[in-house]
């Protein structure tokens, strides 16, 4: 558990990732798997983000009550 955040430890990617997410910074925390493609490095991230899929290092994924993967907003980049 890092945060009150419990990881999926069966996940391939758990632990702290760079990302690209299909949604718009703002208060949102925390994203499903489905909206989020997760890359090798913060140069990738910076490389391919748009205002439409923004560049994010991100922690998870995580399972929630519902089994859904999820994936927590460290820092927008």
């Amino acid at each position: 558990m890092k945060g009150g955040v419990y990881l999926d430890l069966e996940a391939p990617l758990v632990g702290e990732c760079w990302a690209l997410v299909t949604a718009r910074p703002g208060k949102r925390q925390r994203f499903p798997e489905s909206i989020v493609e997760p890359l090798a490095s913060e140069e990738e991230a910076r490389q391919r983000a748009t205002p439409e899929r923004p560049a994010a290092l991100l922690m998870g994924p995580s399972r929630s009550s519902e089994g859904i993967r999820l994936y927590y907003l460290v820092r927008w980049l």
